[in-house]
Protein backbone atom coordinates (compact mmCIF):
# COMPACT_ATOMS: atom_id res chain seq x y z
CA UNK A 1 0.00 0.00 0.00
CA UNK A 2 0.79 3.53 0.11
CA UNK A 3 0.73 5.14 2.86
CA UNK A 4 0.79 8.92 3.91
CA UNK A 5 2.21 9.78 7.41
CA UNK A 6 1.81 13.38 8.93
CA UNK A 7 4.51 13.98 10.95
CA UNK A 8 7.71 13.95 11.31
CA UNK A 9 8.81 13.66 14.89
CA UNK A 10 9.86 9.91 16.93
CA UNK A 11 6.13 9.08 16.55
CA UNK A 12 5.93 9.51 12.57
CA UNK A 13 9.44 8.61 11.57
CA UNK A 14 9.15 5.07 14.02
CA UNK A 15 5.93 4.36 12.37
CA UNK A 16 7.49 4.72 8.54
CA UNK A 17 10.07 2.93 9.47
CA UNK A 18 7.80 0.16 10.66
CA UNK A 19 5.63 0.14 7.64
CA UNK A 20 8.63 0.11 5.26
CA UNK A 21 9.96 -2.92 6.88
CA UNK A 22 6.58 -4.26 5.59
CA UNK A 23 6.97 -3.57 2.34
CA UNK A 24 4.43 -0.36 2.01
CA UNK A 25 5.48 2.68 0.06
CA UNK A 26 5.69 5.75 2.47
CA UNK A 27 5.57 9.08 2.79
CA UNK A 28 6.14 11.33 5.40
CA UNK A 29 5.42 15.17 5.64
CA UNK A 30 5.89 17.66 7.57
CA UNK A 31 6.46 21.69 8.20
CA UNK A 32 9.65 21.49 9.53
CA UNK A 33 12.81 21.53 7.27
CA UNK A 34 13.85 17.92 8.99
CA UNK A 35 12.38 15.62 11.18
CA UNK A 36 12.28 15.72 15.25
CA UNK A 37 12.22 19.52 14.77
CA UNK A 38 9.29 20.26 17.59
CA UNK A 39 8.69 18.24 20.73
CA UNK A 40 10.64 15.52 20.18
CA UNK A 41 13.85 17.88 19.91
CA UNK A 42 14.62 18.36 23.59
CA UNK A 43 12.39 16.56 25.76
CA UNK A 44 13.26 14.66 29.36
CA UNK A 45 15.54 11.88 27.36
CA UNK A 46 13.27 8.90 29.16
CA UNK A 47 12.51 5.72 27.82
CA UNK A 48 10.88 4.79 30.86
CA UNK A 49 7.87 2.39 30.85
CA UNK A 50 7.77 1.88 34.65
CA UNK A 51 7.22 5.66 35.20
CA UNK A 52 4.16 5.51 32.72
CA UNK A 53 1.59 7.00 34.72
CA UNK A 54 -1.20 9.33 34.04
CA UNK A 55 -1.34 13.16 35.03
CA UNK A 56 -5.13 12.30 35.97
CA UNK A 57 -4.97 10.52 39.47
CA UNK A 58 -6.76 10.44 43.35
CA UNK A 59 -5.55 13.54 44.62
CA UNK A 60 -4.55 15.75 41.99
CA UNK A 61 -6.73 18.42 41.74
CA UNK A 62 -6.02 19.33 45.32
CA UNK A 63 -2.18 18.84 44.61
CA UNK A 64 -2.72 21.29 41.55
CA UNK A 65 -4.11 24.18 43.91
CA UNK A 66 -0.94 23.52 46.02
CA UNK A 67 1.41 23.63 43.12
CA UNK A 68 -0.49 27.18 41.81
CA UNK A 69 0.92 28.21 44.85
CA UNK A 70 4.65 26.97 44.92
CA UNK A 71 7.82 29.72 44.14
CA UNK A 72 8.99 26.69 41.53
CA UNK A 73 5.83 25.38 40.60
CA UNK A 74 5.85 22.24 38.09
CA UNK A 75 2.11 23.43 37.11
CA UNK A 76 1.30 26.91 35.08
CA UNK A 77 -2.63 27.25 34.01
CA UNK A 78 -3.75 30.48 31.71
CA UNK A 79 -7.41 30.43 31.37
CA UNK A 80 -8.81 31.09 28.02
CA UNK A 81 -12.29 31.13 26.15
CA UNK A 82 -11.50 27.79 24.09
CA UNK A 83 -13.84 25.30 24.79
CA UNK A 84 -11.42 22.44 24.17
CA UNK A 85 -9.43 23.54 26.74
CA UNK A 86 -12.36 23.47 29.35
CA UNK A 87 -13.32 20.06 27.86
CA UNK A 88 -10.51 18.38 27.90
CA UNK A 89 -9.52 19.74 31.55
CA UNK A 90 -13.17 18.54 32.67
CA UNK A 91 -12.40 15.15 31.15
CA UNK A 92 -9.58 14.98 33.19
CA UNK A 93 -10.98 15.55 36.36
CA UNK A 94 -13.20 12.93 35.82
CA UNK A 95 -10.32 10.27 35.08
CA UNK A 96 -9.07 11.61 38.72
CA UNK A 97 -10.60 8.32 40.55
CA UNK A 98 -8.54 5.31 41.68
CA UNK A 99 -10.22 3.45 39.15
CA UNK A 100 -9.65 5.20 36.29
CA UNK A 101 -6.03 5.85 37.28
CA UNK A 102 -5.47 2.07 37.55
CA UNK A 103 -7.09 1.71 34.21
CA UNK A 104 -5.04 4.21 32.20
CA UNK A 105 -1.73 3.25 34.06
CA UNK A 106 -2.21 -0.71 32.94
CA UNK A 107 -2.96 0.54 29.25
CA UNK A 108 0.07 2.49 29.55
CA UNK A 109 2.37 -0.08 31.21
CA UNK A 110 1.33 -2.57 28.75
CA UNK A 111 2.55 -0.43 25.56
CA UNK A 112 5.39 1.32 27.26
CA UNK A 113 6.89 -2.22 27.86
CA UNK A 114 6.27 -3.38 24.57
CA UNK A 115 7.69 -0.04 23.49
CA UNK A 116 10.96 -0.45 25.26
CA UNK A 117 11.90 -4.14 24.40
CA UNK A 118 10.90 -3.26 20.61
CA UNK A 119 13.54 -0.39 21.05
CA UNK A 120 15.97 -2.98 22.14
CA UNK A 121 15.28 -5.46 19.20
CA UNK A 122 15.43 -2.37 16.66
CA UNK A 123 19.05 -0.97 18.12
CA UNK A 124 20.35 -4.41 17.77
CA UNK A 125 19.04 -4.78 14.11
CA UNK A 126 19.83 -1.02 13.12
CA UNK A 127 23.10 -0.65 16.08
CA UNK A 128 21.54 3.12 15.74
CA UNK A 129 23.40 5.18 18.17
CA UNK A 130 21.77 7.99 20.21
CA UNK A 131 23.68 8.71 23.58
CA UNK A 132 21.53 5.55 25.01
CA UNK A 133 22.28 4.45 28.60
CA UNK A 134 20.24 1.74 30.48
CA UNK A 135 21.10 2.72 33.57
CA UNK A 136 17.38 2.73 34.99
CA UNK A 137 14.88 5.26 36.59
CA UNK A 138 15.10 6.66 40.20
CA UNK A 139 12.11 8.45 41.27
CA UNK A 140 13.41 10.52 43.95
CA UNK A 141 11.24 11.17 46.60
CA UNK A 142 11.54 14.11 49.54
CA UNK A 143 9.34 13.47 51.70
CA UNK A 144 8.37 9.90 53.39
CA UNK A 145 4.61 11.14 52.59
CA UNK A 146 5.56 10.72 48.99
CA UNK A 147 7.40 7.50 49.28
CA UNK A 148 4.59 5.52 51.38
CA UNK A 149 2.61 6.63 48.26
CA UNK A 150 4.26 4.45 46.37
CA UNK A 151 2.67 2.11 47.26
CA UNK A 152 -0.45 2.52 44.81
CA UNK A 153 2.17 2.68 41.87
CA UNK A 154 4.02 -0.74 42.81
CA UNK A 155 0.40 -2.69 43.44
CA UNK A 156 0.28 -1.98 39.02
CA UNK A 157 4.46 -2.73 38.63
CA UNK A 158 3.76 -6.29 40.19
CA UNK A 159 0.75 -6.93 38.28
CA UNK A 160 2.82 -6.58 34.85
CA UNK A 161 5.57 -8.40 36.42
CA UNK A 162 7.86 -4.84 35.93
CA UNK A 163 10.76 -5.15 38.22
CA UNK A 164 11.81 -2.36 40.36
CA UNK A 165 13.72 -1.24 43.69
CA UNK A 166 11.96 0.64 46.73
CA UNK A 167 15.26 2.34 48.35
CA UNK A 168 16.29 4.10 51.51
CA UNK A 169 18.49 7.40 51.39
CA UNK A 170 21.46 5.12 51.43
CA UNK A 171 20.14 3.00 48.29
CA UNK A 172 19.27 5.73 46.04
CA UNK A 173 22.99 7.62 46.82
CA UNK A 174 24.21 3.73 45.36
CA UNK A 175 22.43 4.24 42.10
CA UNK A 176 22.99 8.22 41.71
CA UNK A 177 26.16 8.57 43.60
CA UNK A 178 25.91 12.28 42.62
CA UNK A 179 23.28 12.58 45.57
CA UNK A 180 25.90 12.13 48.06
CA UNK A 181 26.05 15.99 48.34
CA UNK A 182 22.76 17.03 49.13
CA UNK A 183 21.72 13.59 50.95
CA UNK A 184 19.90 15.32 53.52
CA UNK A 185 17.15 15.97 50.92
CA UNK A 186 16.46 12.68 49.73
CA UNK A 187 13.85 10.54 51.67
CA UNK A 188 13.92 7.16 49.42
CA UNK A 189 13.06 6.63 45.87
CA UNK A 190 11.68 4.07 43.89
CA UNK A 191 13.80 2.76 41.10
CA UNK A 192 12.68 0.99 37.60
CA UNK A 193 15.84 -1.08 36.75
CA UNK A 194 14.64 -1.55 33.10
CA UNK A 195 14.51 2.10 32.28
CA UNK A 196 16.58 3.72 29.48
CA UNK A 197 17.75 6.93 28.57
CA UNK A 198 18.72 8.95 24.88
CA UNK A 199 18.66 11.91 22.98
CA UNK A 200 15.34 11.21 21.51
CA UNK A 201 16.50 13.95 18.64
CA UNK A 202 19.55 12.01 17.48
CA UNK A 203 17.32 8.47 17.41
CA UNK A 204 15.00 10.30 15.00
CA UNK A 205 17.24 11.96 12.22
CA UNK A 206 19.43 8.78 12.39
CA UNK A 207 16.13 6.64 11.85
CA UNK A 208 14.89 8.54 9.18
CA UNK A 209 18.10 8.34 7.30
CA UNK A 210 17.65 4.37 7.62
CA UNK A 211 14.11 4.92 6.64
CA UNK A 212 15.09 7.22 3.58
CA UNK A 213 17.77 4.21 2.62
CA UNK A 214 14.40 1.95 2.62
CA UNK A 215 12.92 4.11 0.19
CA UNK A 216 10.49 6.24 2.67
CA UNK A 217 10.18 9.72 1.19
CA UNK A 218 10.38 12.75 3.31
CA UNK A 219 8.80 15.93 2.01
CA UNK A 220 9.57 18.51 4.34
CA UNK A 221 8.91 22.20 4.76
CA UNK A 222 5.44 21.56 3.21
CA UNK A 223 2.33 22.74 5.21
CA UNK A 224 0.04 20.41 5.63
CA UNK A 225 -3.85 22.45 5.11
CA UNK A 226 -7.00 19.77 5.56
CA UNK A 227 -7.85 16.45 4.67
CA UNK A 228 -10.17 15.58 1.61
CA UNK A 229 -12.97 13.37 2.36
CA UNK A 230 -14.53 11.32 -0.45
CA UNK A 231 -16.81 8.63 -0.49
CA UNK A 232 -16.79 8.58 3.57
CA UNK A 233 -12.93 7.85 3.09
CA UNK A 234 -9.52 9.92 2.94
CA UNK A 235 -8.96 11.18 -0.62
CA UNK A 236 -5.95 12.67 -0.20
CA UNK A 237 -4.21 15.51 2.17
CA UNK A 238 -4.41 18.97 0.84
CA UNK A 239 -0.99 21.21 1.01
CA UNK A 240 0.53 24.39 -0.02
CA UNK A 241 1.69 22.45 -2.91
CA UNK A 242 -0.91 20.31 -4.14
CA UNK A 243 -2.52 17.25 -2.76
CA UNK A 244 -0.70 14.33 -1.76
CA UNK A 245 -3.01 10.96 -2.11
CA UNK A 246 -2.22 7.91 -0.95
CA UNK A 247 -4.00 4.39 0.30
CA UNK A 248 -4.12 4.74 3.69
CA UNK A 249 -3.13 8.16 6.42
CA UNK A 250 -1.57 7.92 9.87
CA UNK A 251 -2.09 11.01 12.16
CA UNK A 252 1.15 11.42 13.62
CA UNK A 253 0.98 15.19 14.13
CA UNK A 254 1.20 15.15 18.17
CA UNK A 255 -0.97 18.45 19.15
CA UNK A 256 -2.03 19.39 16.05
CA UNK A 257 -3.39 15.94 15.13
CA UNK A 258 -6.78 17.68 16.93
CA UNK A 259 -7.23 20.02 14.93
CA UNK A 260 -7.06 18.73 11.15
CA UNK A 261 -9.27 15.81 12.56
CA UNK A 262 -11.99 17.72 13.91
CA UNK A 263 -12.68 19.57 10.73
CA UNK A 264 -13.14 15.58 8.98
CA UNK A 265 -15.57 14.63 12.62
CA UNK A 266 -13.25 12.43 14.67
CA UNK A 267 -12.94 14.42 17.55
CA UNK A 268 -10.22 13.55 19.79
CA UNK A 269 -9.75 15.04 23.18
CA UNK A 270 -6.01 15.97 22.76
CA UNK A 271 -4.77 19.30 24.15
CA UNK A 272 -1.49 20.60 23.97
CA UNK A 273 0.80 21.39 27.51
CA UNK A 274 3.99 22.84 27.31
CA UNK A 275 6.89 21.86 28.53
CA UNK A 276 10.58 23.63 29.04
CA UNK A 277 13.93 21.86 29.12
CA UNK A 278 17.35 23.24 29.72
CA UNK A 279 20.45 21.23 28.52
CA UNK A 280 23.73 21.96 30.33
CA UNK A 281 27.52 20.90 29.80
CA UNK A 282 28.75 18.43 32.10
CA UNK A 283 31.85 19.60 34.19
CA UNK A 284 32.10 16.85 36.88
CA UNK A 285 30.63 13.77 35.95
CA UNK A 286 31.42 12.19 39.31
CA UNK A 287 28.88 14.93 40.26
CA UNK A 288 26.50 14.61 37.32
CA UNK A 289 23.51 11.87 37.07
CA UNK A 290 24.35 8.38 36.18
CA UNK A 291 20.78 7.99 34.00
CA UNK A 292 17.50 9.60 35.35
CA UNK A 293 16.03 11.06 38.40
CA UNK A 294 12.75 12.28 38.31
CA UNK A 295 11.93 14.86 41.56
CA UNK A 296 8.99 14.04 42.52
CA UNK A 297 8.02 17.35 44.41
CA UNK A 298 8.61 19.53 41.27
CA UNK A 299 7.95 17.12 38.63
CA UNK A 300 11.02 17.63 36.94
CA UNK A 301 13.43 15.28 35.04
CA UNK A 302 17.44 14.97 35.62
CA UNK A 303 18.87 12.83 32.84
CA UNK A 304 22.46 12.07 32.17
CA UNK A 305 23.27 12.41 27.81
CA UNK A 306 26.33 11.69 27.16
CA UNK A 307 28.30 14.49 28.35
CA UNK A 308 25.28 16.73 28.65
CA UNK A 309 23.10 16.90 31.58
CA UNK A 310 19.20 17.15 30.30
CA UNK A 311 16.21 19.29 32.53
CA UNK A 312 12.60 18.73 31.42
CA UNK A 313 9.71 19.34 33.27
CA UNK A 314 7.17 22.25 33.85
CA UNK A 315 3.24 21.63 32.47
CA UNK A 316 1.58 24.98 31.17
CA UNK A 317 -1.44 24.75 30.10
CA UNK A 318 -1.74 28.08 27.43
CA UNK A 319 -3.48 26.56 24.40
CA UNK A 320 -1.02 26.59 21.19
CA UNK A 321 1.35 28.66 22.30
CA UNK A 322 4.93 27.91 21.74
CA UNK A 323 6.78 31.20 23.20
CA UNK A 324 9.68 30.37 24.71
CA UNK A 325 9.38 32.44 28.20
CA UNK A 326 12.35 33.20 30.43
CA UNK A 327 10.59 33.39 33.44
CA UNK A 328 10.31 29.28 33.24
CA UNK A 329 14.25 28.63 32.63
CA UNK A 330 14.13 29.01 37.04
CA UNK A 331 12.47 26.00 38.07
CA UNK A 332 14.31 23.52 35.81
CA UNK A 333 17.57 25.65 37.05
CA UNK A 334 16.66 25.21 40.47
CA UNK A 335 16.31 21.39 41.15
CA UNK A 336 18.80 20.80 38.81
CA UNK A 337 21.23 23.32 40.84
CA UNK A 338 19.64 21.93 43.89
CA UNK A 339 20.40 18.14 43.59
CA UNK A 340 23.48 18.27 41.48
CA UNK A 341 24.67 21.71 42.01
CA UNK A 342 28.39 20.83 40.92
CA UNK A 343 27.50 18.57 38.12
CA UNK A 344 27.01 21.16 34.83
CA UNK A 345 27.84 24.43 33.88
CA UNK A 346 24.12 26.75 34.26
CA UNK A 347 25.86 29.27 32.41
CA UNK A 348 25.75 27.70 29.09
CA UNK A 349 21.93 26.11 29.71
CA UNK A 350 19.80 26.23 26.43
CA UNK A 351 16.56 26.99 26.97
CA UNK A 352 13.74 24.88 24.83
CA UNK A 353 10.05 24.45 24.83
CA UNK A 354 7.73 22.31 23.11
CA UNK A 355 3.96 21.37 23.16
CA UNK A 356 3.39 17.84 24.48
CA UNK A 357 -0.06 16.14 23.36
CA UNK A 358 -1.82 14.93 26.23
CA UNK A 359 -5.34 13.06 26.31
CA UNK A 360 -7.26 13.39 29.79
CA UNK A 361 -7.11 9.91 30.35
CA UNK A 362 -2.74 9.43 29.14
CA UNK A 363 -3.25 7.21 26.99
CA UNK A 364 -2.52 7.84 23.42
CA UNK A 365 -4.67 7.01 20.39
CA UNK A 366 -2.94 4.43 18.06
CA UNK A 367 -5.49 2.71 16.18
CA UNK A 368 -8.03 3.09 13.11
CA UNK A 369 -10.19 5.53 13.41
CA UNK A 370 -14.26 5.94 12.03
CA UNK A 371 -12.83 6.46 8.28
CA UNK A 372 -11.68 3.62 7.42
CA UNK A 373 -8.03 4.07 5.38
CA UNK A 374 -7.18 6.96 8.34
CA UNK A 375 -5.29 5.93 11.45
CA UNK A 376 -4.42 8.12 14.62
CA UNK A 377 -1.10 7.44 16.41
CA UNK A 378 -0.99 10.69 18.63
CA UNK A 379 -1.45 11.99 22.01
CA UNK A 380 1.40 10.52 23.92
CA UNK A 381 2.02 13.29 26.16
CA UNK A 382 5.12 13.36 27.74
CA UNK A 383 5.78 9.65 26.51
CA UNK A 384 6.28 9.86 22.91
CA UNK A 385 9.93 8.85 23.26
CA UNK A 386 9.42 6.09 25.70
CA UNK A 387 6.23 4.48 23.27
CA UNK A 388 7.50 5.36 20.10
CA UNK A 389 8.99 2.05 18.75
CA UNK A 390 6.08 0.40 20.47
CA UNK A 391 3.53 2.54 19.19
CA UNK A 392 4.81 2.81 15.28
CA UNK A 393 5.37 -1.28 15.36
CA UNK A 394 1.58 -1.99 16.74
CA UNK A 395 0.59 0.39 14.40
CA UNK A 396 2.58 -1.30 11.23
CA UNK A 397 0.44 -4.45 12.19
CA UNK A 398 -2.72 -3.13 12.61
CA UNK A 399 -1.98 -1.52 8.96
CA UNK A 400 -0.90 -4.69 7.75
CA UNK A 401 -3.65 -6.74 8.66
CA UNK A 402 -1.39 -8.84 10.97
CA UNK A 403 -2.20 -9.65 14.40
CA UNK A 404 -0.22 -7.36 16.61
CA UNK A 405 2.18 -9.11 19.52
CA UNK A 406 0.18 -7.04 22.56
CA UNK A 407 -3.47 -6.26 23.57
CA UNK A 408 -4.67 -3.94 21.95
CA UNK A 409 -7.75 -3.02 24.41
CA UNK A 410 -7.98 0.40 24.91
CA UNK A 411 -5.62 2.12 23.02
CA UNK A 412 -7.63 3.39 19.89
CA UNK A 413 -9.80 6.31 19.70
CA UNK A 414 -12.66 4.18 20.58
CA UNK A 415 -12.27 4.28 24.15
CA UNK A 416 -13.94 7.54 24.25
CA UNK A 417 -17.11 5.93 22.58
CA UNK A 418 -17.66 3.59 24.97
Amino acid sequence: MKIIVLGSGVIGVTNAYYLAKEGHEVTVIDRQPEPAMETSFANAGEVSPGYSAPWAAPGIPLKAVKWLMMKHSPLIIRPSLDPSMWSWSLQMLRNCTMARYELNKSRMVRLAEYSRDSLKALRAETGVQYDERSQGTLQMFRSQKQLDSAATDMAILDRFAVPYELLDRQGCIAAEPGLVHVKEKVAGGLRLVNDETGDCFMFTQALAKMAEQMGVQFRMGINIRRLQIEGGRVSGVETDTGVVRGDAYVMALGSYSSLLLKAVGVKVPIYPVKGYSITLPIVDASAAPVSTIMDETHKVAITRLGNRIRVAGTAEITGYNNELKECRRETVEHVVSDLFPKGGDLSKAELWCGLRPMTPDGTPCVGATTIPNLYLNTGHGTLGWTMACGSGRLLSDLISDKKPEIDTEGLSIHRYAA
